[in-house]
């Protein structure tokens, strides 16, 4: 295939770029800006007045309404919003509209410089079962589309994908032939609820395969470098949780053959810019090509990390028409990221809600994050607050110094992925890689995240921590009196949604602790906010803080959060029997097909899709019964506890 070229731009001086875009990459991109001399806009939905990545900006332009479709998916107020505030470029980021060859193309229409790709290497790529056929042409390795109308045992298992978007919407592995023809008519409808383009395709799903990328950077002048790979293989949902550079354990002649394929798919469309191709390499050894992001990825630090590098300087660099060295520089050591979200996964990955009351990570690490403290964390949007990152000069010391610092991290509020991400990467298949690949979470999530005698003897610790922490801070507020002879109750929930602890303690007028349930633990010192205490002759600290009636216990092992009892009851405990309720806040996007009050239903039978945080969670049936009541319909915002739906038996 013939390489697509354009004629090299007239060089240009930026003055002021707006990030269409929010959260931590608008901080991000904000942060290079600064360092440059850049002027920056922020653009923010009402839901996003305070946050920070509006705060930090030179200038803010408001986008009325909270939904994404009303605010940073509005093409036409993002360009006005840029012509408004006086910036001379626009780099959209990462999401919403960083993709869309149409909002390029208005971009440049209006005489401002798009920090990214030409229009049309965006629309090459933009849908995957053309992006194949490209590179296909270009001589990139790719696997063969099944048709799913002569699909047969032989073929599975199978993946269904959405041609347009990405995130893992609209994406369902098949393993039973019988089950093709109604997840393909989800992934249809997912897909097109999420891009408005229902177009899926189909083909096989390699188990144990690695999701490996290769970042790239091109010029208008014809300069291609590949910087390297990075490895992508933890994932929930099909999204990245741990991505690491480079990606440990290929052979040079796979390495090569990825840096070729991707420089050849630059190549084939014209690219320019900061863009990553993705691969899945099976356990063979063999590479295949997913699809090419045209925008920056969100692990690109890892990649910056090893090469000394600033690609968001790169972007306006080459968006200013300069072309690139004749050669990257040389990697060093190792990296590896770690995305914090505000979700449960012992709970399906549940987001949570609320106000982000400290995020505080130690020890020589990278944070890029969207939030600080005090933000509140809404429904409206990706439930990821931060990227931990971590270089070291080997694996091996990278994951530990990660490990170590977001165990010692405090993260007060919402529940968070954090105990997930500390085990993950102390795992043995991870450490070892010999368990590195896209099914790491269909085979252990269950073990990383359930309790054990250990987690749970520090976790009662950590609540007697917390009763006498309470007991000083009463004490120094005239509400606590030292009766000896009384022995003082408490009673914690630990959180999310574990065991009650009731803490019994008496505290003697030499300041000596007495506890039945704690032998051998003495009280060392205690405060309002630090309780030191030993245990088996161990000495333990432990930071506590207060937010109404949530505690949070930090320590050098790990944090914990406790509700204090009596908790507010649970909303189902007022329901009737058979009452479906909101677990989340969220907006009601899909129906089961003609699902009407006065329906048989079957027990686990799909009723609706709850949309939260750009993740569709699916409402089933409790029980076999009759809808006896159906007061939501598509469009429908709801919070949590809402009635979504009633079967009676």
């Amino acid at each position: 295939m013939t390489d697509r070229t354009t004629t090299p731009p007239t060089p240009l001086t930026l003055s002021s770029v707006l990030v269409a875009n929010r959260g931590e990459i608008a901080r991000r991109v904000f942060r290079t800006c600064r360092e440059l001399g850049l002027a920056t806009v922020a653009v923010h939905s009402d839901a996003d007045a305070g946050a920070p990545h509006v705060r930090e900006a030179d200038t803010a332009v408001r986008l009325p309404g909270d939904a994404p479709a009303d605010t940073y998916l509005r093409a036409d107020l993002l360009v006005k919003a840029a012509l408004d505030a006086g910036a001379d470029a626009v780099h959209p980021g990462y999401g919403f509209l960083s993709e869309n060859a149409a909002f390029a193309a208005a971009v440049t229409d209006a005489g401002l410089t798009w920090i990214g790709p030409p229009p049309e290497a965006i629309e090459a790529m933009a849908s995957k079962t053309r992006a194949k056929e490209l590179m296909a042409a270009a001589g990139v390795p790719l696997l063969a589309p099944v048709d799913p109308a002569t699909a047969t045992e032989a073929d599975l298992p199978l993946l269904v994908k959405a041609a347009s978007g990405g995130g893992g919407r609209g994406m369902r592995i098949v393993r039973e032939l019988s089950a093709l023809a109604g997840e393909l008519a989800a992934a249809r409808a997912e897909a097109a609820a999420a891009f408005g383009d229902g177009e899926v395709f189909t083909e096989p799903y390699v188990t144990g395969g690695r999701h490996v990328e290769v970042q790239l950077l091109a010029d208008a002048h014809g300069g291609v470098w590949t910087l390297g790979t990075r490895d992508c293989s933890l994932q929930r949902r099909h999204q990245k949780v741990i991505e690491e550079a480079p990606a440990p354990g290929l052979s040079d002649a796979l390495r090569t053959t990825l840096h070729e394929a991707a420089a050849r798919a630059a190549r084939a469309i014209g690219y320019r810019g900061a863009g990553t191709v993705e691969f899945l390499v099976s356990a063979d050894g063999r590479a295949h090509f997913l699809e090419m992001n045209t925008r920056l990825q969100v692990e690109h630090p890892v990649t910056e990390e090893i090469y000394g590098l600033d690609l968001v300087a790169l972007q306006l660099s080459i968006a200013e028409g300069r072309p690139l060295d004749a050669a990257p520089p040389l990697p060093r050591g190792h990296a590896v990221e770690a995305r914090l979200y505000a979700e449960d996964p012992a709970a399906g990955w549940r987001p949570g809600t609320g106000p982000l009351h400290r995020l505080d990570v130690p020890g020589s690490v990278r944070l890029d994050s969207g939030v600080t403290d005090g933000t509140v964390i809404t429904a409206h949007y990706d439930p990821m607050l931060a990227k931990v990152i971590a270089w070291a000069p080997t694996r091996a010391e990278a994951v530990r110094r990660l490990a170590h610092a977001l165990e010692r991290a405090r993260v007060h509020g919402p529940v968070t992925t954090r105990d997930l991400l500390v085990r993950s990467l102390r795992h043995p298949a991870f450490t070892t890689t010999d368990g590195l690949d896209t099914g790491f979470y269909d085979r252990h999530l269950a073990e990383l995240t359930a309790p054990d005698e250990a987690s749970a003897a520090r976790a009662r610790l950590a609540a007697l921590a917390a009763a006498l922490a309470d007991a000083h801070g009463r004490s120094r507020f005239g509400g606590f009196r030292n009766l000896p002879s009384r022995p003082q109750t408490k009673t914690y929930a630990a959180e999310p949604g574990g065991e009650p602890y009731e803490i019994r303690y008496r505290l003697t007028r030499g300041g000596a602790l007495r506890a039945e349930d704690f032998p051998g633990v003495q009280l060392l010192a205690h405060t309002a906010d630090t309780v030191v205490l030993e245990a088996d002759g161990l000495r333990r600290e432990f930071a506590v803080a207060r937010y109404g009636d949530r505690v949070h216990v930090d320590t050098a092992t790990g944090g914990h959060a406790f509700t204090v009892l009596p908790r507010f009851p649970d909303p189902a405990d007022r329901a009737e029997p058979g009452s479906l309720l909101a677990p989340m806040p969220g907006t009601v996007v899909r129906l089961a097909p003609g699902l009407a009050e006065g329906d048989r239903v079957e027990a686990g039978a799909p009723l609706l899709w709850l949309e939260a945080m750009k993740m569709e969670h699916t409402v089933t049936a409790p029980a076999t019964g009759t809808l006896t009541s159906l007061p939501v319909s598509v469009g429908t915002q709801v919070e949590v506890g809402a009635l979504l739906a009633v079967v009676s038996g």
